[in-house]
């Protein structure tokens, strides 16, 4: 529910607050006041299409805020939340800002978003009925839910795009295996001698492991060699020599020891760490007596290695991906070998699932068709009520083709009307005057609206060209929406604002 409109330098508008309240509110005052200016400036803040002329003279900009309570609108709720701009406080606010370089701002709840996310969200929040208002009402998608919610079919039309998703993925999925099928002999081919190449190769995961840590061990052979043999040299070569000094100071300590018994455990840890150099210089020279330098192996490795990165290359994987490629290769040797089997399968699935789609298709067609008859009499009736004798509604089914058939059934759904007598039927976004589309929005508002899930509804001009018991009824019907909806209604008549439950009177000012 609109809950708040702000309006600062829009038009003839220096600065406006509006607190609103649920039921029937009117906008009456004299023509050039500023009534339908309030209605632009909400469409602004949902998204409407602005023009730098709408700022006021001598101003640099002008801002449009609304405030809306959404706390009992799951689907705008989780729309925000899909989009991480939800407000814990359960409330909405639009804003749109206008500047003279003709650039528009909007954001939803301080963060600034594109122009076409304002729009989608507007639509959950209000429909503006008016001859140049945006309406979710002319649009064919709105249309068609209005009507299967009228007839009662929603769940049908939910089992029926269920159905239908199942039958495009298996028709999908069956399609591609068949194109397969047709390439698979080339392909086979082509994937047997990928098998073998890879298979040649007899690589393996340990390997990759192993080889690499070879490859450095033999390509530093040299190195590894003059290093270890330096290292004795320094800890036990020539006299006086490392380990000669540390034996020396052990058997020094040892003599002491018996003289100062807190001597003890320096001699220790001196004579531990004689122990663990004795170690060392064991394992150094076993390592240099085992190793050897050894070109041939040190060949065999790169020539390895060579062959491993070159098969990587060829394949555009790394050298550690070689195994899992062989692996895909020899899965999809599996699945073409079994093609045929698959095919004959899944080809009656998809029969079937185009069957039961068809079906369930047929059947909504049957309900929509007679839910249309019954909505286009129940409009046309109070068509003849609101000022249009002879005018006539009509709901009107397109068939598609079954090639053409989609998720939302097997035919397009068009509301079309003819508001005077002789006047062929046309499509509602059509109709000329805006007083005529005003009035064919309320009677189709009154005969959904245990259906319509649009919190606000905004009527503009819709007491065009009427008056006297005309100008009454479409009070009686505003205020039999505002039972379950909150309306905003402009009109100059007092049989519509006397239905109201809240009334404004917007004045012209000379400031």
């Amino acid at each position: 529910m609109l809950n708040q409109l702000h309006i600062h330098n829009l038009a003839i508008v220096s600065s406006m607050e509006l607190e609103m309240q649920g039921g029937l509110t009117v906008l009456t005052g004299e023509t050039g006041a500023g009534k339908s200016i309030l209605i632009d400036a909400l469409g602004l803040a949902l998204g409407e299409r602005a023009d730098k002329s709408m700022i006021r003279s001598g101003s640099e900009r002008a801002e449009i805020t609304a405030q809306f309570d959404i706390s009992k609108l799951p689907e705008a709720n989780d729309w925000l939340k899909e989009r991480v701009l939800d407000d814990d406080e359960g409330a909405c606010i639009l804003r749109r800002s206008l500047n003279k370089e003709g650039r528009s701002r909007t954001f939803i709840n301080g963060r600034s978003v594109p122009l076409q996310q304002l729009q989608e969200l507007g639509t959950l929040l209000v429909e503006i009925h008016g001859q140049h208002a945006h309406q979710s009402l002319l649009k064919p998608s709105h249309q068609r839910r209005l009507l299967d919610a009228y007839g009662g079919h929603i769940q049908l039309c939910e089992k029926l795009a269920q159905q239908y998703k199942e039958y495009q993925n298996d028709l999908n999925r069956l399609q591609k295996l068949t194109t397969e099928a047709d390439e698979r002999a080339s392909r086979l081919d082509l994937l047997h001698f990928q098998s073998h190449e890879l298979n040649g190769l007899n690589l393996s995961k340990e390997e990759l492991v192993s080889i690499d840590q070879e490859y450095i061990r033999l390509s530093h052979q040299e190195q590894l060699r003059e290093s270890c043999t330096g290292i004795i040299t320094n800890l036990d070569g020539d006299q006086p020599s490392f380990r000669s000094h540390l034996s020396r100071s052990v058997e020094k300590l040892r003599e002491l020891e018996p003289l100062d018994d807190t001597l003890k455990d320096p001699k220790e840890m001196l004579d531990s760490a004689l122990i663990q150099l004795d170690e060392s210089l064991g394992y150094l020279r076993s390592y240099l007596s085992d190793i050897e330098l050894n070109p041939i192996g040190l060949q065999q490795l790169e020539d390895r290695l060579g062959a491993i990165h070159d098969m990587a290359r060829k394949y555009r994987v790394k050298p550690e991906q070689l195994i899992e490629k062989l692996q895909q290769i020899e899965a999809e040797i599996a699945d073409l070998e079994q093609i045929d089997i698959k095919l004959t399968k899944l080809a009656s699935q998809v029969s079937s699932q185009q069957a039961a789609f068809h079906k369930l298709g047929k059947e909504l067609s049957k309900k929509r068709k007679s839910a249309a008859k019954r909505l286009s009499e129940e409009i046309t009736q109070a068509m003849q009520k609101l000022g249009m004798p002879g005018g006539v509604f009509a709901v009107t089914l397109h068939p598609v083709t079954p090639e053409k058939a989609s998720a939302q059934g097997m035919e397009q759904v068009d509301f079309q009307v003819s508001a005077n007598p002789g006047i062929p039927q046309q499509p509602l976004n059509r109709v000329a005057s805006g007083g005529e589309l005003s009035r064919i929005s309320l009677a189709i508002q009154v005969a959904t609206i245990r259906y319509g899930a649009t919190p606000t509804l905004v009527f503009d001009e819709v007491d065009v060209g009427i008056g006297g018991s005309i100008a009454e009824i479409v009070g009686q019907m505003l205020r039999k929406l505002a039972s379950t909806r909150q309306i905003l209604c402009v009109t100059h008549l007092p049989q519509v604002a006397a239905q109201a439950m809240h009334h404004f009177q917007v004045l012209a000012s000379n400031s």
